[in-house]
């Protein structure tokens, strides 16, 4: 009698296990999603600052760039409170707002971003990129009040602090690539140059206050403690692992001769949604007088 009962408990057991198992592989399934979800499709703001003795007060701007605008992307709304919040003296466009051959209603979001911000009473300066090229949008960007910078500079001032923009819209660097050809440094101002790719050693060698870049999309999958998993520019798995040397340019402020350059990682998720410990971002830049 005994035998008979143990064999109905180990018959019974046995679905139970498979369903546990089930649950479970549910669950990791689940959690999985939700942290694709959240590293691809929610929007952080990373604060960061800088030191100069070329201001006198602080100097607030919002950066934004590679949106690759899509129908299923973060919502201009919801980038535009982001930004809002912040209170920024100027809002900055570095490029890819939307992906090459997109349709006009693609086309239209960041042009639809740059009116809310306009209208709010931000100014905007944009660059573009290798994608968003359309003499289309940069009208229209332009027809909603922001300034595209195609080789062009702007004096602004802010709380008293003079502000040389320099804006540029490479998408290929030659070797003899110099910036002096083109502009001419100021120094009684703060100047800070604009460009969608970055190129470290031909903008160290211009040496501006602050060159602010996008592009690299922070190289979109980044390995805790050992920065990102696949470096596009010098084509390395594991870069910062393989060669301690090897100078990798994703994301965050890199230093040079007499200022600084800073990358952001964007808003989108173009090629495709792939980011990990990389969210997409707007980036609030200060930068503070130097005691």
């Amino acid at each position: 009698m005994s035998e008979i009962k143990n064999n109905e408990a180990k018959q019974n057991e046995a679905p139970k296990k498979k369903e546990k198992k089930k649950s479970s592989g549910v669950l990791w399934i689940l959690i999985l999603l939700i942290v694709w979800w959240f590293n691809n499709f929610t929007l952080k703001t990373n604060s960061v600052s800088m030191k100069s003795s070329m201001v006198s007060s602080r100097l607030r701007f919002a950066v934004i760039s590679d949106q690759h605008a899509t129908k299923h992307g973060i919502k201009n709304k919801t980038i535009f409170e982001a930004i809002d919040k912040e209170k920024p003296d100027a809002v900055f466009f570095l490029g890819d707002m939307y992906t090459r051959e997109s349709d006009s209603e693609l086309m239209s979001k960041p042009v639809d971003l740059a009116r809310k911000l306009t209208e709010a009473g931000y100014p905007v300066y944009a660059v573009t990129g290798e994608h968003d090229t359309d003499r289309e949008y940069i009208d229209d960007l332009e027809a909603v009040g922001a300034n595209v910078l195609e080789y062009e500079s702007e004096y602004i001032e802010i709380k008293g602090n003079r502000v040389h923009l320099m804006g540029i819209d490479n998408v290929y660097y030659s070797p003899t690539f110099d910036l002096r050809n083109e502009f001419t440094q100021d120094a009684d101002c703060f100047d800070i140059l604009l460009a969608h790719i970055p190129n470290y050693e031909k903008f160290a060698s211009f040496g501006a206050d602050l060159t602010i870049c996008a592009d690299t999309h922070g190289d979109m999958v980044q390995i805790p403690f050992m920065g990102p998993l696949y470096d596009s520019e010098t084509k390395t798995w594991l870069p910062k692992l393989s060669d301690k040397e090897l100078e990798i340019y994703d994301k965050g402020f890199f230093d040079y001769d007499g200022g600084k350059m800073f990358i952001t990682s964007g808003l989108g998720v173009y090629p495709g949604p792939f980011r990990f410990n990389n969210r997409p971002e707007v980036v609030i830049l200060d930068v503070e007088p130097k005691r």
